[in-house]
């Protein structure tokens, strides 16, 4: 749970803001403390998330807004992006050369029953050479095991050491030929899966192949949750867990008889069991990857986007195409309350939105709109602030969590 100070930052009022940059001073690259909390020598431990909106520009300027202090820096550039991916630490910016690598400085450690937080300084770490827009898969942390990568164009799979990101160092652990075209690198706890020409092998961090092949067609989206890595396959989710003796692959199948559109991005707040996926015209797939089962939610007008809040009271967050934010009941799709248009300029114009959600507020970027906006979901979708950032937000992370 946040501190008071912090719930009552975001609790300010409505206020229309004009960020202004700061250039920040290049930081030495942190070393890892014995610690195993999460620590690196070099950072501050927090009493409090440092929460922040990390975000990157068509040319590929990087900013970070810090949300407690509602002051921005600005971190550095990179290649301009086609696609931006982020663990809640760093962000992966892919373009058609490869991946660029930003360390938002800010970071929260999961000790399961409660939780550490920290802060170093914010920079772009370097890059990874690739060809075609990799995706990209990372775990729940960002100090330890690995982060995935897949190039279509070359169908070279990559495991970077998450590790060394955390001292400022971009290693591979492995690099594997695949057939070119899609594919995915999911990282599970000290192993990773491939899922590539129909099939998903298992591999241990130095590369080499643990297991049978599991079949997988056409895999599209993967996440994280608290239980294991999601990877979608045409006929439902693969769930990869880790046991004592290793990786184990369990097949979470649709419902029989569904006619819903399978579900290929994958949204929850982070490391929550339970996951969101659009299901076209049909409503929003409901994941619980605990329970090992799917929910179809029907929804009255089809969604662009969906996360899961998976809290107590079953929040489950969706974009409109007219840019609306829906608050929903997770189980049932009934509809709890709307926010007025806020990014349908955006959507139109096939910008890059992304709606996130955290234990208390969600995030929305509107790069036609040049805004960013924090939302109360659970006071009926409020606008609770408003940013206009210096840079446009072509692409956003909330980074701190």
């Amino acid at each position: 749970m946040l501190s008071a100070p912090r719930r009552c930052a975001l609790l300010g009022a409505l206020g229309l803001l004009v960020l202004t940059g700061c250039a920040a001073p290049a930081a030495p690259a942190p070393e890892p403390s014995a610690d195993t909390h999460g620590a690196i020598d070099g950072a501050a431990e927090l009493a409090e998330p440092a929460l922040g909106l990390t975000t990157i520009d068509a040319a590929g300027s990087v900013s970070h807004l810090d949300l407690l202090e509602e002051t921005t820096v600005e971190i550095g550039s990179v290649r301009a992006p086609s696609s931006v991916h982020s663990d809640g630490r760093y962000l992966f910016a892919a373009d058609d050369e490869g991946v660029s690598i930003v360390d938002s400085g800010v970071w929260t450690w999961d000790h399961v029953d409660h939780f550490h937080y920290y802060r170093a300084e914010a920079r772009v770490l370097g890059s990874v050479e690739g060809r075609g827009v990799a995706t990209v898969a990372t775990s729940n942390s960002s100090t330890t095991g690995g982060t995935g990568l897949f190039f279509p164009a070359s169908g070279e799979a990559v495991l970077l050491d998450t590790e060394a990101l955390s001292k400022g160092e971009v290693v591979e652990r492995f690099r594997l030929e695949r057939p070119a075209g899609g594919g995915l690198v999911i990282p599970v706890g000290s192993f990773a899966a491939v899922a590539s020409a129909g099939e998903v092998t298992l591999h241990a961090a130095d590369g080499d192949e643990v297991g049978a092949p599991t079949p997988c067609i056409d895999p599209a989206g993967t996440i994280t949750t608290r239980v294991g890595a999601v990877i979608g396959c045409r006929d439902g989710a693969l769930l990869v867990t880790v046991a004592d003796a290793g990786p184990v692959i369990e097949r979470i199948a649709y419902p029989a008889g569904t006619t819903a559109p399978r579900a290929t991005v994958f949204a929850n707040r982070e490391g929550r069991p339970t996951v969101a996926a659009p299901a076209g015209e049909a409503g929003v797939w409901m994941l619980d990857t605990r329970e090992r089962t799917w929910n179809l939610v029907p929804t009255a007008e089809p969604v662009v986007q969906a996360t899961a809040v998976d809290d107590k009271d079953a929040h489950l967050l969706a974009l409109t195409a007219d840019g609306r934010v829906l608050v929903l009941d997770g189980e049932t799709g009934e509809l709890r309350a709307a926010s007025v248009p806020l990014v349908g300029a955006s959507l139109a114009a096939g910008n890059p939105v992304s709606l996130i959600a955290d234990q208390q507020r969600a995030y929305l970027n509107g790069p036609a709109e040049g805004r960013l906006w924090e939302l109360d979901f659970a006071d009926g979708a409020r606008v609770a602030r408003e940013f206009t950032p210096e840079d446009v937000p072509l692409f956003v992370a909330e980074t701190g969590r």
